[in-house]
């Protein structure tokens, strides 16, 4: 894991405080794609984990070219963090109890807590055709309070 300064892991530390960002992909033309979307940073692996969609834009341009960033403010915008880094995808949630959806599972108790039907979350997590996007933050950088 690359070693962060102290005013990046500040920054980094950003990333724990909201759960909601703006992704950035890459198109085929090399343009960049953004969506919106809830993340769960994970500080002990340096990781942004998402719920995906196998067949959203997002997904098959990190699917075709991992790299990626991630771009998380305060509600007043003022402090900011850009996290850079390379893109895993799991495999996609084929059945309620497959390894996709345990993580799928993790990451929604991480975000929201306890959900009042599990079996239904399961279900709909192969319906959906859900994927765990891992982003594995290499570089940060952005602007702090103060």
């Amino acid at each position: 894991m690359t070693a962060f300064d102290p005013r990046q892991e500040a920054l980094l530390r950003l990333l724990g405080e909201n759960d909601s960002g703006v992704l950035v992909t890459l198109k085929k033309d090399g343009r960049p794609q953004l969506s919106n979307v809830n993340h769960f940073y994970y500080p002990d692996e340096r990781v942004v984990r998402v719920s995906v969609t196998e067949d959203r834009a997002k997904t098959r341009n990190l699917r075709r070219d991992p790299r990626a960033s991630y771009h998380v403010t305060t509600e007043d915008r003022w402090a900011w963090t850009v996290a850079e880094g390379t893109a895993e995808l799991s495999a996609t949630a084929a059945d309620p109890g497959d390894a996709t959806v345990e993580e799928l599972i993790r990451l929604y108790r991480d975000v929201q807590g306890e959900h009042p039907d599990w079996d239904d979350y399961r279900a709909a997590m192969v319906r959906d055709r859900r994927v765990v996007l891992r982003l594995h933050v290499e570089h940060v950088y952005g602007q702090r309070r103060g």
